[in-house]
């Protein structure tokens, strides 16, 4: 209505400018009133009227687009439980259809508690229910002009520090000679004063056998000599973050969380399986070595569990945890334990924005995930739209002052990484 409004008054003026009647400037401050004021209609009036998904790197990377009656989208991303999920996003999203979305909670509660019975605790549920609840936030702040950390009640600060998984997991068996170089080299290329190594490989030859979760003493010496390189190499400043992704077991945790402790590791990630939350807590109380976890655990049920065991860092991946809401309150939890908040991040930029809007609103955010495929990979640029400025410099990330996340898809771009036989955004 506002374009249509404008669209007479520069006609009538035009018009009446033509006939001689009044000055050609008749009519330009209410054509500037009109540029000034939003051309969406009063936010009351904003339903939803579709959702639709795309998925990218073969099925395991989830993009949820939410439309309304105003022309104005939200965007949110799931990852890792999303294969094969293409039928439960729009079952949510018929759900969410004629709803407002400034009702984010309300919506998030009320599909979560709609998958009681069908996967609602964890899973592909919860993952899925993650993307639509991060582009609901997204949507919001589009349609009130706000960043969505401003939503999310504001920010303790500008920018967010990140740590660069080293993907060195990519290297067939890397040795402690890899681990030094691949550091030194996300530190003078790309400005990184954070770094994280895998340490679980299932070729190593010194392995008892592939089901076995004992790590032997060749794999034990083969792990402390690869961070051991990296450490000598970088110095005593950089943070030095390990995995393991749960691939071993409590005796093979408890040996290498001691071994490792002259080295002064930020955090070892997940030695065991996170399924047995009290088995974390004696390996906890038996080292110095920080322990972290939470890249498989949902909602904040789950993390509550942790906590109750000792675990000295919690890291949800909040697009598959329950989202940005969520990855808050979960943040909140912790900080109730004086637990520092280090979120896991697999996704694109759009998800590692989204991230970043929620780490700035939390007081006990420590770091970060940042990939280096995002500097090794083109996808990943060329599947979003963003603000240069927004890339990360000198290991930080500037959180976006832009209506909603900041960040946007590009479709074409991410048509043709899509995989065959899945509706891309149909």
């Amino acid at each position: 209505m506002k374009n249509s409004r404008r669209s007479f008054i520069t006609k009538s003026a035009l018009a009446t400018a033509g006939l001689g009647m009044v000055s050609s400037t008749y009519g330009n401050e209410y054509v500037e009133a009109i540029d000034k004021t939003s051309k969406f209609s009063a936010p009351a009036d904003l339903k939803i009227t579709d959702v639709k998904c795309g998925f990218i790197r073969r099925g395991s990377g989830l993009f949820v687009k939410i439309y309304t009656n105003q022309g104005i989208h939200g965007c949110g991303e799931g990852v890792d439980a999303v294969p094969g999920t293409y039928h439960l996003v729009k079952r949510m999203g018929w759900f969410l259809r004629d709803q407002s979305p400034f009702n984010v909670h309300k919506i998030f509660e009320d599909i979560r508690r709609a998958g009681h019975f069908g996967g609602g605790q964890s899973g592909a549920y919860v993952a899925v229910l993650s993307a639509i609840e991060t582009a609901l936030w997204d949507l919001a702040g589009k349609a009130l002009d706000l960043p969505v950390y401003k939503l999310l009640g504001g920010k303790f600060r500008d920018k967010v520090r990140v740590y660069c998984d080293t993907a060195l997991y990519r290297v067939r068996f890397p040795s402690p000679e890899d681990f030094a170089n691949a550091a030194t080299e996300a530190i003078k290329n790309w400005g990184f004063n954070a770094l994280k190594f895998d340490l679980d490989y299932a070729g190593d030859p010194d392995k008892y056998d592939r089901y076995n979760w004992t790590a032997s003493p060749g794999e034990i010496s083969r792990m402390y000599n690869q961070l051991a390189a990296v450490r000598e190499a970088v110095g005593p400043k950089i943070d030095l973050c390990v995995d393991m992704h749960g691939r071993y077991d409590h005796v093979t945790a408890q040996t290498i969380a001691k071994k490792v402790e002259d080295l002064n590791l930020t955090w070892l990630e997940e030695p065991i399986p996170a399924e047995n939350f009290d088995a974390f807590k004696t390996i906890c109380e038996e080292t110095s070595t920080p322990i972290s976890a939470g890249e498989n655990v949902y909602l904040g049920h789950g993390f509550k569990q942790l906590l109750d065991n000792g675990v000295d860092i919690v890291m949800p991946d909040l697009q598959k945890c329950g989202g940005l809401g969520e990855g808050q309150r979960i943040a909140n939890l912790a900080n109730l334990y004086y637990v520092p908040f280090s979120p896991h991040m697999v996704a694109s930029f759009l998800g590692a924005m989204a991230c970043a809007h929620v780490c700035a609103s939390v007081p006990n955010f420590h770091l970060m995930e940042w990939q280096s495929y995002f500097h090794t990979d083109p996808m990943f640029k060329e599947i979003v739209t963003y603000d240069e400025a927004d890339w990360v410099k000198d290991s930080f990330v500037t959180v976006s002052d832009k209506p909603g996340i900041g960040v946007d898809i590009n479709e074409e771009a991410m048509k043709k990484y899509a995989p065959e036989g899945i509706p891309f955004f149909e």
